[in-house]
């Protein structure tokens, strides 16, 4: 498998995948890391042209190292384009249940979460460690819910939005698109798009700009 990002949680990453996945290779063309990573073991590719003869030759699956939900999405949109198959990966630490539960292409799973039933989680979506989905929620795509976050039952989460580090949101709350929960709030009424709240009670901070992308 080819991730894509070679930082920070392209680390996290690679937990859920060493042993589950042969010929694993970072590609990073931004940073002025060495062509190897951690400790020499795994390669760095650096251009397009190599991440194609690496799909060619290892098959095209990839995932994405990389936490910002827009770069998740701009990434993925760039290497789907060079025919990569947008791939997720599931910690086998983390509890799913066994009912209804519906998880997006691409969507990075992490160690310790706990996933209860009819729950709906979209494309390229990141579930951290130690955070807490319940019953009947739905998260849309590219949505980032940090270490410890808790979403109660029935709340729906807009695409490309970020939940902070123990962030909690009471039930049937919905919280709009791009719109980011800072750590520790407590939500407990809806959040409209694009907007930056915090505290307990959650309060709007301020306004967010708009993502100007199609098909969120």
């Amino acid at each position: 498998m080819l991730v894509i990002g070679a930082g920070g949680f392209a680390k996290e990453i690679l937990e859920d995948i060493i042993g589950k996945s042969s010929n694993i290779s970072f590609y990073d063309d931004v940073s002025d890391n060495d062509s190897v990573f951690l400790r020499n073991r795994f390669s760095v590719l650096r251009t397009i042209d190599a991440a194609k003869a690496y799909f060619k030759t290892y098959g095209y699956e990839f995932t994405i190292g990389i936490g910002n939900p827009l770069l998740r999405f701009k990434m993925c949109e760039k290497f789907e384009s060079i025919g990569g198959q947008f791939s997720s990966t599931i910690s086998s630490l983390a509890k799913i249940g066994s009912f209804d539960v519906e998880v997006g292409i691409g969507s990075n799973i992490l160690a310790n979460c706990t996933i209860s039933s009819s729950v709906n989680i979209g494309q390229g979506c990141i579930i951290y460690y130690g955070a807490i989905i319940t019953h009947d929620c739905t998260i849309g795509n590219f949505v980032e819910v940090s270490p410890g976050a808790v979403l109660l039952g029935k709340v729906q989460v807009g695409a490309f939005s970020q939940i902070g580090s123990g962030a909690i949101v009471l039930p049937g709350i919905k919280i709009g698109k791009n719109s980011v929960i800072g750590a520790g709030a407590v939500v407990t009424r809806d959040v409209p798009d694009n907007q930056l709240v915090a505290g307990i009670p959650a309060k709007i901070i301020r306004d967010l700009t708009p993502l100007e992308i199609e098909n969120e």
